[in-house]
């Protein structure tokens, strides 16, 4: 049985180290403003293509380079560029939808993943973009019966791509969804100028609205005024029949968000997986890694989506992230003693009381859960140190200087978490 590729999402060189500590075989990323995340401070630059490849080597895991949206006449030659600096640096492939990205990496002899931006529903629509790319990535809106018929005509066709292996199929495994089919919204467009499908979107589904009749100037009642914002979509409950349906790449989506987003999820479904490899994915197992998906943002679960037949009404009914935990910003990190195993921090916004779980996120480090198991403080242990002082606590993996260092909180009942992106 062939190992399921777990790829994660990069927005960041912190997000990037928690990405592969976590377990991910493969992981995706913009740099520029060409990508379905123009708008958003998540994108890298051309010049960081050769450093990331390097991490990635180092650790064994795969390189997807973003270029996913509609492009213009006027950006030809900046899509060229960008394929150009994506093979010189040693990408694995470019995830793209619009054909001149396509035939251009095609021609240099860059591989191509077909985006869930094409839309690809069908048998035909694999046959003709099997010309250019060894991966599709299925529409979202497909379900388990009709995924798992396309990809047994793939293995009864031994339908190839470029490379000469069969074509393998990428689905949508867990996050943010959008109200339109596959995310192909024009509404940020309509109210602002400002395309989705070119990765600069408001977000308007996110928001509350009201309905007023304009003839009578009555209010109509509705239940949940978050109408157009989809629960993100969570496979973690029925994954086994995700993959028995014969895919071969779960993308989780999460370019947005936060290093201890990115460890969580990908460490969960890395664990899965194995998991369902080993015939061990078990009721109880399945409740332990829905309770860690909990911990981070999220918009509530919508847990069985377009794959079970569902019909796409699970509205989120609030604004904002139901993770469980939330961050507040305490501090940094001074030094780390490897012999003692301990790292000096500097606590600078609260105070540090012993038990308190802990997150230390950086660039080399990524994220690192951890509970303050023993506090001293001017070489004495202590239950508290107070805001302004400088502690020792023994940490379980290394850190470095000038890290981050954050309390992970237990969030209130009916109270929206702090410190996460939208």
């Amino acid at each position: 049985m062939n190992k399921i590729e777990v790829m994660a999402p990069a927005g960041s060189f912190d997000s990037l180290a928690a990405a592969i500590r976590a377990g991910a075989d493969s992981v995706y990323f913009g740099v520029g403003s060409l990508n379905m995340r123009s708008r958003a401070t998540v994108n890298f630059s051309i010049d960081d293509l050769p450093k990331i490849i390097r991490l990635c080597r180092k650790a064994g895991v795969k390189t997807y380079l973003t270029l996913n949206i509609i492009v213009y006449d006027d950006e030809l030659t900046f899509v060229r560029n960008t394929c150009d600096a994506a093979k010189a640096a040693g990408v694995d492939a470019v995830i793209a939808a619009d054909m001149a990205v396509i035939k251009y990496a095609d021609k240099i002899g860059l591989p191509v993943h077909v985006s869930v931006q094409a839309n690809v529903s069908n048998i035909e629509s694999v046959r003709f973009y099997a010309q250019f790319a060894d991966v599709m990535v299925l529409a979202r809106e497909l379900t388990l019966a009709q995924i798992n018929k396309i990809i047994t005509t793939i293995d009864q066709e031994n339908i190839c791509g470029p490379s000469g292996d069969k074509v393998r199929v990428e689905i949508f495994a867990h996050g943010a969804l959008c109200v339109s089919v596959s995310g192909k919204c024009y509404m940020s467009l309509g109210a602002y100028n400002s395309s989705a499908n070119r990765g600069a979107c408001f977000q308007n589904c996110r928001r509350r609205y009201r309905v007023i009749d304009e003839e009578t100037g009555e209010e109509l009642v509705i239940d949940n005024k978050y109408v157009m914002s989809p629960k993100d979509i969570c496979t973690i409950e029925f994954l086994d029949r995700l993959l028995e349906s014969g895919v071969s790449i779960l993308k989780l989506e999460g370019r947005g968000r936060s290093a201890d987003y990115v460890q969580t999820v990908t460490k969960v479904y890395r664990e899965a997986c194995n998991a369902w490899q080993r015939h061990d994915y078990t009721p109880d197992k399945i409740d332990f890694w829905l309770e860690e998906l909990k911990t981070v943002f999220n918009r509530g679960f919508w847990r069985g989506g377009y794959y079970l037949g569902e019909p796409l009404g699970d509205w989120c009914g609030f604004g904002g992230s139901r993770a469980k935990l939330h961050k507040i910003h305490l501090g940094r990190v001074n030094k780390y003693f490897s012999k003692l195993g301990v790292a000096e921090l500097s606590i600078e916004a609260a105070d540090l009381k012993t038990g308190q779980l802990l997150l230390v996120n950086g660039p080399t480090t990524g994220a690192l859960k951890f509970q303050a198991s023993e506090i001293r403080l001017a070489g004495k242990k202590v239950e508290t140190a107070p805001k302004g002082s400088i502690v020792s606590v023994p940490v379980p993996e290394k850190v470095r200087k000038n890290d981050q260092l954050y309390m992970l909180v237990e969030r209130r009942f009916g109270e929206e978490a702090e410190g996460e992106e939208l």
